[in-house]
């Protein structure tokens, strides 16, 4: 299966061939199970610290979500700060923050070194409603907990960057910076690939996971391999490989789309060039690309399959942020299945000896996928055990169907608490 039909793939020139599938048995170290950000960054980290490792991709590398996001790398997780801190305490939390905004700068400079990867710099966080106080919390907070550099615009400032009566406050982010995934995904293979270290398998579906000894024995359609250490990167895309893990995620589904040329009527309604994003709940995230177009992303449900009408889905909500666009015309419209946890945070350690997880990175994969490869890399080769910071948030079963239709009500929720939150504001 190729990859399917989006902005990202449009530009991906040349385009990529597949590596060969894995045939017959194989003995390895380390297998990696998901080709996505976290499973080739892993990799790479290995090769680059002297370690061989068979790396299973069940389609291309980034066919799911490490491929079709949204494009932004920055800071946190999709569990809130304040969250974190109740419950893991303030150093802890401090610590965690700390490794994704590494995390940032692991992407920056790997998307540096690739070329040709990086689209824009910064970030407005946007609300909808009037709450002062709150957005000076929040930026006094980040700045004096977690050496953060927001800062607040006045709405003089605001109204020079975007033509919207939608929003109230915004806080502009120096640290977030988008790029293009799909390409990112794409350098990060050559770069592992290039250190004769990684044998990558695309093509190549995981069908069983056994103990076998002191092994792990993983079968796939062709061959099978006999690995001491095996990590699963897949998210949402990992199936029943591993039913404990398997269980513990839910698979999110989220909507994008892009735009043909908007010419001088995206100027007049977007000026900023880096990436937007709304406070809500469920909020909507997007950015300027290429010269003159739009790409836009929102809307999360547990179904699997694409509305019917996605593309005038998302339409209607451009339309109803910035009325001067109504004449735009979509040129792709894409879904995107993420993993999360019931918690909200990453799945990262080891779940049995020698088998790990490196999972669960919905919301914010881009910066938390380095974060996780690179403490699972430091845990494989050196025994660091930093990974035990994130044990409180385990692989916790998410209830199944009843979990999946749970968190559609609550996202249903969340939509009617946003709503009342800025006719009250």
């Amino acid at each position: 299966m190729s990859y399917p039909q989006t902005y990202y793939s449009e530009r991906l020139q040349p385009k990529p061939e597949s590596e060969p599938s894995l045939t017959g048995a194989v003995d390895a170290d380390i297998c990696i199970v998901g080709g996505g950000l976290a499973g080739l960054t892993l990799a790479l980290r290995l090769a680059e610290q002297g370690q061989n490792c068979l790396l299973l991709e069940a389609e291309q590398v980034g066919f799911g979500a490490s491929g079709r996001n949204g494009g932004f790398v920055t800071p946190g997780f999709a569990q809130s700060v304040d969250v974190l801190e109740k419950k893991l305490g303030i150093d802890t939390a401090k610590t965690l923050f700390a490794e994704t905004v590494r995390g940032v700068e692991f992407v920056r400079k790997r998307a540096k070194a690739i070329g040709g990867v990086i689209q824009g710099d910064g970030q407005l966080k946007l609300l909808r409603y009037n709450a002062p106080d709150t957005v000076e919390r929040i930026v006094h907070h980040m700045n004096a907990v977690h050496d953060q550099r927001l800062t607040i615009l006045s709405p003089d400032a605001l109204a020079a960057q975007l033509s919207s009566k939608t929003y109230r406050h915004a806080i502009h982010d120096p640290h977030t910076f988008t790029i293009d995934p799909l390409a990112y995904v794409q350098g990060l293979k050559q770069h592992a690939l290039a250190t004769g270290m990684v044998n990558l398998c695309e093509k190549t579906p995981a069908v069983s996971l056994q103990k076998q000894g002191a092994s792990w024995q993983i079968a796939t359609a062709q061959g099978s391999v006999n690995a001491r250490n095996v990590v699963l990167t897949g998210s949402a895309y990992l199936g029943q490989l591993y039913r404990p893990l398997a269980g513990a995620i839910l698979p999110i589904a989220t909507y994008v789309v892009s735009t043909d040329g908007l010419g001088s009527s995206l100027d007049d309604a977007i000026r900023f060039r880096g990436a937007i994003a709304d406070t809500r709940l469920a909020g909507d995230y997007y950015r300027r690309i290429e010269r003159d177009q739009l790409l836009w992303g929102g809307r999360i449900t547990t179904q699997r399959s694409e509305p019917r009408y996605l593309a005038n889905l998302l339409k209607r909500q451009i339309e109803e942020i910035y009325p001067q666009l109504s004449d735009l015309r979509i040129r792709h419209a894409w879904s995107g299945l993420m993993g999360y946890a019931v918690h909200k945070m990453p799945i990262i350690g080891e779940l049995e000896p020698g088998l790990w997880s490196c999972t669960a990175f919905g919301g914010y994969g881009l910066s938390t996928t380095a974060m996780g490869a690179e403490i699972v890399a430091d845990a494989l080769l050196q025994g660091d055990d930093r990974w035990r910071m994130s044990q409180a948030f385990g692989a916790r079963w998410s209830g199944g169907a009843v979990g999946r239709a749970g968190t559609q009500l609550v996202y249903w929720g969340m939509q009617l608490k946003d709503r009342w939150q800025e006719k009250s504001g």
